[in-house]
């Protein structure tokens, strides 16, 4: 998902387990100028909406049944790609607890058009910077990973050859230019016993 801000019209899943519930939510969030795309009652509901509508952000409204409503956040926050809020009339401490165990971004009481516009600004800030933390950690260990291929090339070479680590780099990336390949393509070749390199068997 783009970062988005709360002032744009977002796509919301709406879920609860009443159906009366849904209808108050889903008019309030058309008011703030926002689409509810998807509303649902059970868990299966909401496994199906997801794939279906891909929704920006997922409101949980709490009712009488606290299992529930976090079956429901849960299924949310392994399925989708978005933020997810509880919402609720009254304080829950003990299930807010247990909902942000699950992962919710942030927490709406009571409801109003006030408070869930200022909750789905911040859980969509803060949903974006742990999205950009996510990619900043799989490019590190990407980079990591390289390294270590690089390494074992290059310790293969140097025992095959009998040459010092600068020269098995300077020969891996030489053959690698000269092929208009990455180096770490080239490692990973030699690495595998795929590219016997000069010196080699």
């Amino acid at each position: 998902m783009s970062e988005r801000t709360a002032a744009e019209g977002l796509k919301v899943l709406v879920a609860d387990e009443d159906h009366d519930a849904l209808d108050g939510v889903a008019e309030l969030l058309h008011g703030l100028g926002h689409e509810v795309i998807a509303r649902a009652v059970g868990v299966a509901e909401v496994s199906r909406d997801i794939d279906e509508s891909e929704p920006d952000v997922a409101l949980v409204k709490l009712h009488d049944d606290d299992d529930h409503a976090l079956e429901l956040i849960d299924e949310i926050t392994d399925e989708a790609r978005c933020p997810v809020l509880a919402l609720m009339e009254v304080p829950e401490p003990d299930f807010i607890s247990r909902a942000a165990k699950r992962g919710i971004y942030a927490y709406v009481q009571p409801v109003t058009a006030e408070t869930v516009q200022g909750a789905l600004e911040i859980a969509l800030r803060r949903y974006a910077e742990v999205e950009k933390l996510s990619s900043e950690v799989d490019q590190l260990e990407g980079a990591i990973q390289r390294r270590a291929v690089i390494e074992r090339a290059k310790g293969i070479l140097m025992e095959r050859n009998s040459m010092d680590d600068r020269a098995a780099f300077e020969l891996l990336r030489s053959h690698a230019r000269a092929n208009n390949r990455k180096l770490v393509d080239v490692a990973r070749a030699v690495a595998d016993g795929h590219l016997p390199l000069p010196g080699g068997s």
